[in-house]
């Protein structure tokens, strides 16, 4: 059994009855940094004041004098981006804010046990699977486009869903390969993913624990998706025989990396630039096959109160001067953008190759996927 993934098995077992109650709701089997930002994630209490739900033709943003929930705060969760996302959205539309933050999983959950009672008004995180099975449950809103909906780019416009229930605010690699130049050297280094299962770096891989990192999941789901369920198991479970150490959050996984308990990892674009930016001993491979990504959306509560309000953060979003701030000053600043006109980070890499799994198929078997990890962690 892998080096330190059945000692987590506990711990990612626990967290997957959420997910996979979550899933049950959504479908069959349904259910991307700033992760270890949870501690408001239980005790933000939500606002659920009477608003107008008037659907105004003109962009959203223009007309908040006639949304009477203008004096009440717009619920939004999230799971990155909520030390500047508050004060640009207020300062730009006279809305109030409230943001309720956590990882992906916890995220999840709490929406998944608000369910008869929502106190969220738009969520917004790298889950896109997850989302998408909202969408085709009836929980979010549909038929209604924002008004700069054509500024996205191609890639973007190809993972809006035909009844637009949510939107694309930009793609990351869920992982990439990052490797200690203390141990590794760019020609002994893993190149591709395959080489994460030579026998030559057992015991010295890492990667984030797909349950409970919201990028996590798209990373797994690709090669799943792509390959066929046969061969993702197979793929992974070649991975776990190689005592690949799994760890709960990307920032888990880059302080290993640092600390010398692992010399390569399969890691989340934002913490691997970050430590190469910081000075640290690391070095950076896009694979040539492409890096899984992980899909930041938003999507609006069907039956929210503050539907103005709600439309008018989405078109925030989905703005060039938006994204083009959340790259220059947020955490989570390595990302390619949704919409055209936004310069991604200058040290990014120019050839970064990005892929993604197919949103609904991901959705539907999430939580098949995840028992599957869930059953090697225990065994």
């Amino acid at each position: 059994m892998a080096n330190g993934y059945k000692m987590k098995g506990l711990m990612l077992a626990s967290v997957l009855m959420v997910s996979a109650a979550l899933s049950a709701a959504c479908g069959n089997n349904a259910n991307s940094n700033n992760e270890a930002n949870t501690a408001g994630a239980t005790n933000n209490a939500a606002a659920t004041t009477e608003a107008s739900t008037e659907t105004s033709t003109e962009p959203a943003a223009d007309n908040t004098a006639a949304d009477a929930s203008k004096d009440e705060p717009l619920v939004v969760y999230l799971n990155d981006f909520d030390d500047i996302v508050k004060p640009m959205f207020e300062e730009k539309t006279g809305y109030k804010l409230e943001i309720v933050s956590g990882n992906g999983a916890e995220i999840a959950s709490r929406i998944e046990a608000e369910k008869g009672n929502p106190h969220w008004d738009v969520v917004w995180m790298d889950s896109m699977p997850t989302i998408d099975q909202m969408g085709k449950n009836g929980q979010l809103l549909d038929s209604w486009a924002p008004s700069n909906l054509d500024g996205l780019t191609d890639f973007a416009k190809s993972l809006v869903p035909t009844n637009h229930t949510y939107f694309p605010t930009g793609e990351h690699a869920a992982s990439v390969i990052v490797y200690n130049t203390k141990a590794f050297d760019a020609n002994s280094a893993p190149k591709t993913w395959n080489d994460l299962l030579d026998a030559k770096f057992k015991g010295t891989i890492g990667m984030a624990d797909p349950a409970v990192a919201a990028p996590a999941y798209p990373f797994v789901a690709w090669f799943f998706q792509s390959e066929g369920m046969d061969q993702g198991k197979s793929f992974f479970d070649a991975l776990l025989k190689n005592d690949v150490h799994v760890y709960p959050k990307n920032p888990n996984v880059a302080k290993a990396l640092t600390d010398g308990e692992i010399k390569a990892a399969a890691l989340q674009e934002s913490n691997a630039y970050t430590l190469k930016n910081s000075g640290e001993p690391v070095d950076i491979v896009w694979p040539a096959e492409g890096a899984p990504a992980s899909v930041r959306v938003a999507a609006i509560q069907k039956e929210s109160k503050h539907q103005e309000a709600a439309k008018a953060f989405v078109e925030f979003l989905l703005d060039p001067a938006t994204q083009q701030a959340l790259i220059d000053k947020g955490d989570e600043s390595y990302f390619e953008p949704s919409v055209k006109g936004v310069n991604a980070k200058a040290d990014r890499a120019a050839d970064a190759k990005l892929v993604v799994a197919e949103a609904g198929w991901a959705g539907e078997h999430e939580g098949e996927i995840k028992q599957w990890f869930a059953d090697k962690a225990v065994k």
